[in-house]
């Protein structure tokens, strides 16, 4: 019995120091083999650039169905870092589910969607000068956030899907730890649990009203997190203090990663982890997911500020029209107190080449948080771009069973 004991301690203590930290040898062998002398020193310091990054082959079968190896580097869901902007994915995911089902009130994507103000610290959305019409929609919003991460196209999404169901859809498909509970916008937590009224419109006719609502939900913050040394409070005053990262946003890297390989290849995922959307939907999605600021009208982007690899960290970040005409990202980017988030899948179409990376790192010197004073033009981006010519290096070698037909991803951006 006491061997037993004593045998079944030492397999938990080994699967807890697994689930702290995931890195398989392939991944980590190829990196450090072809890694610049910039990209071994953020890979010498992984507690301080808290780097973490998944790899996933992508293989066809002889009917082009994909199967799916992932590779891991120092991922660990229990190592925060702040999601920013990558939480948009989920949230716009859930707006269209919703969307589908008031299908039978008569709404469709591009049906205008009235916010009003309903509790402190909201605001009024009745137009929006993007839009070719003018008004807002569930559509465009969705077109904002993937062109260039917009945020206030994401508060009214969040605000459309309301707090409660954005965490009990997501938690149904699985996603235990995904935490959603703010807006980009200066609110208090009570302030973010509540949500506006929204109205739906056609021809200055109301045909839909959803009233506020309000999150009643109890959210697990018994392990603190705290990050840096100092921060920089609301007044721009310096507080000596770690900043507290315990009530923030929170989507673990794996998540994220399932989150994409669930809109893109929906099939590879179990049903009960899937979206509920359309066709149409899909193929929206696919679209804005991978177009460029300077391929579109409405919304109009100065294309200096927006460049074409100015949401695409992978590969091309800082590259800005020179994205080969044959390659596609396929992304979600996130950026915010020093840390740089991506999720990507990556497709060259000349050479019949697919493959996703997700990864996160964490750049800032001082310690100092809420500064404005991160290193994502010294260290983030390259080690972004590194990693991702380093992989795309591989896969081209890579010997593949069957080439894959990649026809579905292919997108006439001029219609």
């Amino acid at each position: 019995m006491r061997y037993c004991l004593i045998l079944l301690f030492c397999c938990c203590q080994i699967y807890g120091l697994q689930a702290q930290s995931r890195t398989d040898t392939l991944l980590r062998n190829l990196i450090s083999r072809e890694a610049s002398p910039a990209l071994k020193h953020i890979l010498q310091y992984p507690d301080s650039f808290r780097y973490q990054l998944i790899y996933t082959q992508i293989d066809r079968d002889a009917h082009n169905q994909p199967h799916f190896k992932h590779y891991y580097l120092d991922v660990d869901a229990d190592k925060y870092f702040n999601p920013a902007s990558t939480v948009k994915l989920p949230v716009a995911l859930l707006a269209l589910e919703k969307l589908k089902e008031l299908k039978a009130e008569g709404i469709t994507g591009n049906t205008p969607m009235l916010t009003d103000s309903s509790w402190s610290g909201q605001v009024t959305v009745h137009t929006d000068s993007t839009a070719e019409n003018g008004l807002p929609s569930i559509y465009h919003y969705i077109k904002r956030i993937f062109l260039i991460s917009d945020n206030d196209a994401y508060n009214r999404l969040y605000e459309f899907v309301g707090q409660q169901t954005i965490h009990e859809k997501l938690w149904d498909k699985g996603y235990k730890r995904a935490r959603i509970v703010r807006r980009f916008m200066p609110l208090s937590e009570e302030e973010n649990r509540h949500t506006n009224a929204i109205r739906f419109e056609d021809n200055g006719k109301s045909i839909y009203a959803q009233p506020p609502a309000y999150s009643t939900l109890a959210f697990d913050y018994s392990k603190k997190i705290t990050m840096g040394t100092a921060y920089m409070d609301k007044n721009d005053k310096l507080v000596p203090l770690p900043m507290d990262f315990t009530r923030q946003n929170n989507l673990p890297l794996e998540d994220l990663q399932q989150l994409l390989q669930s809109v893109l290849f929906p099939a590879s995922v179990p049903a009960s982890r899937r979206f509920n959307i359309t066709e149409d939907d899909y193929r929206f999605l696919y679209r804005y997911m991978s177009q460029y600021p300077s391929e579109t009208t409405y919304p109009k982007y100065d294309t200096t500020e927006y460049f074409d690899s100015y949401t695409k960290f992978f590969l091309f970040k800082g590259a800005g029209h020179n994205i080969p005409p044959y390659m596609r990202v396929f992304n979600k980017t996130g950026w915010s107190y020093g840390f740089l988030t991506d999720a990507a899948y990556i497709v060259d179409f000349k050479h019949n080449v697919e493959f996703m990376l997700t990864g996160t790192i964490y750049v800032n010197r001082d310690g100092i948080l809420n500064d404005d004073k991160y290193e994502y033009e010294e260290d983030g981006y390259p080690f972004f771009k590194e990693i991702g010519k380093i992989i795309y290096g591989y896969e081209l070698q890579r010997q593949r069973a069957h080439n894959p037909d990649l026809s579905q991803f292919r997108i006439d951006y001029t219609k």
